[in-house]
């Protein structure tokens, strides 16, 4: 029992005292009574200890002590903070690279790719060796995506730099889900028409429905998502696989 429950409940058995008191010394011989103010002042105050406990809820009989929700439990990552830095730098630069894709912008993508390229080499990767397996699955497609970036960057032409983003984003879906990132959720968009009929292209995104990179209107579809985000934040096991 907290404290401030043992004040409320004092509020209502003090005054309720004093009114006993009152009434079994009207009834003893030669023994004066409360007199009429002090019973009355202690009425008043075990009303309000009784509508303070149960009305305002204090007790447990009514609402709430809270003055609005409890928010949200903060997300437990099992990654350090310097790797999920890291790796919110390498996506927040490919994000930017694909919106200048959306929008045709040929310089805004060989600047995104070149913020996207140091973002890239300083990836704390190494951080993975915890896990041999993991670390040795993800260092394939840690290099893959880092020769593909250089011929986004080098690609003379939107249609080449489009072909090798398509490589590129696999390779950072590959190395994404190897490393389990779990800060939020991503969504793996394809474009079943980008290169022409039956020839996808793919793209990460924040969000279920984002513009298009290939530079095809009314083409976007969810095929997969990156979800790891613990469900509970107190359990820092490993999350289950990629859900589609």
């Amino acid at each position: 029992m907290n404290f401030r429950k043992i004040i409320d409940l004092l509020a209502i058995i003090l005054p309720a005292l004093i009114i006993i008191l009152g009434i079994v010394r009207l009834f003893v011989k030669n023994t004066k009574g409360v007199n009429g103010l002090t019973m009355l002042f202690a009425i008043l105050l075990l009303l309000g200890g009784l509508i303070r406990f149960y009305v305002l809820g204090s007790g447990g009989g009514g609402g709430s002590n809270h003055s609005g929700p409890k928010p949200p439990p903060l997300t437990v990552s099992k990654h350090s903070e310097a790797f999920n830095l890291s790796l919110e730098a390498v996506l927040g630069n490919y994000f930017s690279m694909t919106a200048a894709f959306a929008k045709n912008d040929l310089a805004a993508v060989n600047q995104s790719a070149n913020q996207l390229k140091a973002a890239l080499d300083s990836f704390k990767i190494d951080e993975l060796k915890a896990d041999t397996l993991i670390y040795e699955t993800a260092l394939q497609p840690y290099g893959n995506a880092k020769a593909e970036l250089a011929s986004i960057i080098a690609d003379p032409s939107m249609e080449e730099k489009r072909s090798s983003l398509n490589i590129f984003s696999n390779e950072i879906f590959a190395l994404i889900s190897t490393a389990r990132y779990d800060i939020a959720r991503l969504y793996w968009l394809e474009c079943n028409e980008a290169f022409g009929a039956d020839k996808p292209g793919n793209w990460l995104s924040k969000t279920e429905s984002e513009t298009n990179p290939y530079g095809k209107e009314d083409c976007t579809e969810m095929k997969d998502k990156i979800d790891h985000v613990p469900a509970d934040t107190t359990n820092k096991a490993a999350p289950d696989q990629t859900k589609k």
